[in-house]
């Protein structure tokens, strides 16, 4: 009987568990995008997680969406990641980079660029800055033969990954950002190859997986979607049918997984899982929703299909949370006002349960 306890072979790895921490920006990077020590400790902390997924990691200067967050497009970047991928290996864990390029999402005072997206079309919302929020900016269309290089960009973070030591990457399709915003029907108003049709939405993802798998292997790479979600105000026309088509051409990639977020309901999730032939990873409640994963949804998604399961916040305020679930120790609820306060309170100061109780 599959529990979450279980263990899973993926790829190359095997995982002691079916929990994944799922990918959560903290904003605690240098203001040149590398890693720090406490990044290191903050991931080590919580390497019993069968496997983890970091934040988003921009691979390019101008795919960069929020201040203080990690790159992957630079030397200093690259080496400042090993101190974080040999903490976790010494604590028994495995580790796989989210690479994100926020396209649209983004602002020149945080790059110094004009963020770029597949069409002219704003975000919706403000975006944060060094200064603070501010409204989205118009973006600057990409031409159609600029398109290839920011399919690439993951490419390359993705080689510079492996460098680091992680044991695997994850391209963030999902919540609005680059790879989302081409999949997206208003975000995408293309008329090239790029656009209109399911076939010229999805184009850019297979490109960006498949120039992924070509530089670091099919076992190495992940992606995560999100079918039907709105983050950004982007939205999506033929779900079903877009996200039917877009693993048939991934399944030919081979990938390591596919990771959903529950932005749609469980019909529409559980096609998807019969049309995809490899791992499936589910975080099993709406983003930032009320509600946090817990144990009853994980057995519920374990149930319907899904090999692995990811826990968001439920990571951040417990680092033992494998051996609470396990042992059934209550969950530590999250202090939201130091999700991005950078620092180490509440980063780094959440105590196992043997010291709670202490």
């Amino acid at each position: 009987m599959t529990t979450l306890l279980s263990s899973y072979r993926l790829g190359e790895l095997t995982l002691p568990n079916r929990m994944v921490m799922a990918p959560m920006t903290r904003v605690r990077a240098t203001a040149d995008g590398q890693a720090t020590p406490s990044m290191a400790t903050y991931y080590a902390q919580r390497a019993t997680a069968g496997l983890l997924v970091t934040e988003g990691v921009q691979p390019s200067l101008i795919g960069q969406s929020n201040p203080g967050t990690p790159g992957l497009h630079t030397d200093g970047q690259t080496a400042s990641w090993r101190q974080v991928t040999e903490a976790v290996h010494t604590n028994g864990g495995r580790i796989f980079a989210q690479l994100m390029h926020g396209g649209r999402v983004s602002h020149p005072d945080t790059t110094g660029l004009p963020p770029v997206g597949p069409s002219a079309v704003p975000a919706v919302g403000e975006v944060f800055t060094p200064t603070g929020p501010q409204p989205a900016p118009t973006p600057r269309a990409l031409e159609t033969h600029e398109v290839p290089e920011h399919a690439e960009s993951y490419a390359q973070a993705a080689r510079r990954a492996v460098e680091a030591g992680f044991d695997g990457v994850e391209l963030h399709g999902a919540s609005g950002y680059l790879i989302s915003q081409f999949l997206s029907s208003n975000a995408n108003v293309r008329t090239d190859g790029y656009g209109g049709s399911v076939a010229g939405r999805i184009r850019f993802a297979v490109e960006a997986a498949a120039a992924t798998v070509d530089a670091v292997g099919a076992a190495r790479t992940g992606i995560r979607l999100s079918p039907g979600g709105t983050f950004w105000g982007v939205q999506e026309t033929e779900v079903l049918e877009l996200y039917t088509a877009l693993l048939t051409e991934l399944a030919r990639l081979e990938l390591a997984y596919v990771h959903f977020q529950a932005t749609a309901g469980d019909p529409t999730l559980i096609a998807l899982r019969r049309a995809w032939p490899g791992a499936f990873i589910v975080n099993p409640v709406m983003p930032m929703g009320p509600k946090q994963t817990d144990r009853v949804a994980a057995d519920h998604w374990l149930g319907l299909g899904a090999d692995l399961i990811s826990f968001g916040r439920a990571f951040l305020a417990n680092p033992d949370l494998v051996e609470r679930l396990r042992t059934g120790a209550p969950i530590a609820p999250i202090d939201e006002s130091t999700l991005y306060a950078g620092g180490d309170a509440g980063y780094l100061t959440y105590p196992t349960h043997q010291h709670a109780a202490s």
